[in-house]
């Protein structure tokens, strides 16, 4: 996990950079923050040493992929243990359909989100995750239109 430091407005700029295009060359990039090179490749390095970027990939499109169904799932259990929770965790990491996993406060304990060709996918989603895991209630919910969606992160917040 990256340790919270503060970066300047050189960092900050690479990484504006990146989130619009992670393949960007680094002559381009050192050209948008004001670099050379040699400084910016350096700047870069240490920002993934330092977990800062996690990761670099390519966005693909989702219709293009035969996954361009957005389901949300949101999941209640009675169960609270240790012990289940590596189950959960182990099952939704098998998934390959899950973009996200995450443990809500509130009436819901998880929300996921899926990426599917199809409501007879989830049906199939929903009949593997239950044979793997106990859960109390499940319920779903079928995205009609995307409004937004990025993996763009504010750096404004950045000290």
């Amino acid at each position: 996990m990256a340790a919270k430091m503060s970066l300047d407005s050189f960092d900050k700029k690479i990484l504006d950079c990146l989130q619009d295009n992670s393949d960007m060359a680094l002559a381009e990039i050192a050209r948008r923050v004001g670099l050379s090179t040699t400084p910016c490749w350096r700047r870069i390095n240490r920002l993934q040493e330092q977990g800062i970027i996690r990761a670099r990939v390519a966005l693909l499109n989702r219709k293009a992929v035969n996954a361009g169904v957005t389901v949300f799932v949101a999941v209640r259990t009675a169960q609270h243990t240790a012990v289940w929770l590596a189950r959960f965790a182990k099952a939704v990491a098998s998934f390959p359909e899950v973009i996200d996993c995450y443990r809500m406060s509130g009436e819901i304990d998880y929300l996921i989100r899926l990426a599917l060709p199809d409501i007879e996918a989830y049906d199939t989603f929903y009949k593997r995750l239950i044979a793997k895991v106990d859960l109390s209630d499940v319920t779903s919910m079928f995205a009609m239109e995307e409004i937004k969606s990025t993996t763009r992160l504010p750096l404004s917040y950045l000290p």
